[in-house]
């Protein structure tokens, strides 16, 4: 009877231990999520944000990057306009420029004239020295210059008495003409037959050319105002 007792008193402790443990694990299932779980929480709240932060970031580089382009263009653009100004200042004479060229030396001419011959034969014109600079500029010469002075559009050569005016300024024999280009096919344009100075050696001119590597051509420093001239729309 005791045993049986006993028996029983075992099997009422298993049920109830084994009702405990049952119950035990449902109250775990059942409590709030522990710390871990709230930490993954936050790591997926962040990771989230950083999501949309990407997004946004890639939206910026893309508009920066538009954004380089077009300034890269336009400084392209720039550099362009800036190099055709400052060819077209190089050209027209308002900058100083130099390259290989000739050297082209003028002087009276050392000849005596004689009983009833006119003295100013055998004087330097102003004539002799713009068939000079119109031959150079004809064999393709960019860029001349007269004394000192840069030949431009608008520069004069003409009788100042007994001197020659150049851009208003007076200048005197000996007349040293620079111009910049092929030196070769400078000259030869000077020395052809029945040119320039096949006349001016006739009449005792003193014509002296060099061709030179290098040479410097000033830029012109005078006053140019256009009184008429507009631009045409």
């Amino acid at each position: 009877m005791q045993s049986r007792l006993n028996q029983a008193a075992m099997v009422l402790v298993a049920a109830v231990l084994g009702l405990m443990l049952s119950l035990g694990i449902r109250f775990q299932r059942t409590l709030p999520p522990t710390l871990q779980n709230r930490r993954w929480d936050e790591l997926a709240v962040l990771l989230g944000q950083c999501e949309a932060e990407r997004d946004a970031l890639r939206l910026e580089v893309g508009s920066l990057r538009a954004a380089l382009a077009e300034a890269g263009q336009s400084t392209e653009e720039a550099r362009v306009v800036s190099e055709e100004l400052r060819q077209l200042r190089l050209v027209s004479g308002f900058a100083p420029g130099g390259g290989p060229g000739v050297r082209v030396t003028l002087n009276d001419s050392q000849r005596t004239g004689q009983a009833g011959e006119d003295p100013n034969l055998f004087l330097l014109h102003d004539d002799d020295v713009l068939r000079v600079v119109n031959e150079l500029a004809a064999a393709g010469a960019e860029a001349i210059s007269i004394n000192g002075q840069r030949h431009i559009a608008t520069t004069e050569i003409r009788c100042a008495g007994p001197a020659i005016s150049v851009n208003n300024t007076r200048v005197t024999p000996p007349i040293q003409i620079m111009a910049v280009g092929d030196p070769a096919t400078l000259e030869s344009a000077l020395r052809m037959r029945g040119g320039v100075l096949e006349i001016l050696t006739a009449l005792g001119i003193q014509v002296k050319i060099e061709q030179l590597a290098s040479l410097e051509v000033p830029a012109f420093t005078g006053n140019l105002r256009l009184r008429y001239l507009q631009a045409v729309q």
